[in-house]
């Protein structure tokens, strides 16, 4: 198991350092750059010089990318280049408000998914069947900036109940951090339970189509012993790989979400760095969007390992 669990790690390690690569030269590899940004297109060659020379972008391409390799490997992420600001003190403010909506979405959507997808299979061609499966598709339908939208207008602007606009800390109460990311939270959630319903679903009728099934059926096994000690796990596997590969729905629609309800997020400051140009802001700011996707994944790979041993066995013997 540890064999297969360091494996993996590795190959996440791998991926990651690619990105960083990738994300590195592909900004560089733009037409334009931040001194442009930031003195206009009127500046003299003699002012697009030193700016490029105090900014340390008259270096070879090697060798920034080599500093900016080993700053980051050492902690130091660099400045923006537009506030001077460190880049970790603006990440640290964007993420926890990404992260509090993303992490809302993903409990809510499983919390969704997982018994509707159940009902959906146990019941087929019932109404609660058909209401699961047109409930799914009317979430993935709808992308999550327009159910932000409409969630804003209906219960943060008729109704009253949350704010529409702005995201409260944790540290000033668990109650107003609950209700500032509710709305945005659930934009973003449904999508994401609609994919995973959907799947639940058809794993689960899968397997219990299968032959043991009829088996356990035909020694008299209850329906509940059925269900949840030989179906359920064995129609997890393909289910988790959905859940994890969806992650990308729900940070993407993220970005969106947040411009909906005016939160200064991860979203929002991609958006803006990429629009200023701002190298270091940008390069963070796509390496941690990744770093969770490749760490959820991680967390799935592990996952497949308490679900189906097999999984374990093969990853080792490979």
């Amino acid at each position: 198991m540890w064999r297969y669990i360091a494996k993996r790690t590795g190959h996440a390690i791998f991926v990651m350092w690619m990105v960083a690569t990738t994300v590195f030269v592909g900004l560089r590899s733009v037409p334009g750059g931040p001194v442009r940004a930031m003195l206009g297109q009127e500046a003299t060659p003699e002012a697009v010089a030193s700016l490029r020379a105090d900014l340390g972008l008259d270096q070879p391409l090697h060798v920034q990318y080599v500093d900016w390799l080993g700053g980051m490997l050492s902690g130091d992420f660099g400045r923006s280049i537009t506030s001077s600001e460190t880049v970790g003190a603006l990440i640290g403010s964007a993420a926890p408000k990404t992260v509090s909506i993303a992490a809302f979405g993903v409990v809510l959507g499983l919390a969704v998914a997982i018994p509707a997808g159940i009902i959906g299979a146990t019941r087929r061609n019932e109404p609660a069947d058909y209401a699961t499966t047109v409930g799914a598709f009317v979430g993935i339908s709808m992308p999550a900036f327009f159910i932000g939208i409409l969630l804003a207008i209906v219960f943060g602007v008729q109704l009253g109940w949350f704010p529409v606009v702005g995201y409260t800390p944790l540290s000033e109460g668990v109650v107003p951090w609950l209700e500032s990311i509710v709305l945005p939270g659930i934009a973003v959630g449904l999508p994401y339970a609609a994919g995973v319903t959907r799947m639940m679903r058809s794993s689960l009728i899968e397997i219990l189509d299968e032959q043991y099934m009829r088996t356990a059926v035909a020694k008299g096994i209850s329906s509940r012993v059925q269900l949840y000690k030989h179906a359920l796990q064995n129609a997890m596997i393909p289910v988790v790989t959905i859940a994890g590969i969806q992650l990308a729905l729900v940070l993407g629609g993220s970005v969106t979400v947040e411009i909906v309800f005016g939160i200064q997020g991860l979203g929002r400051l991609l958006v803006n760095s990429i629009l200023e140009r701002n190298y270091p802001v940008t390069q963070m700011t796509i390496l941690l969007v990744a770093g969770i996707f490749v760490f959820m994944n991680l967390l799935v790979d592990i996952a497949y390992t308490a679900i189906d041993p097999r999984i374990r066995y093969g990853g080792e013997q490979s």
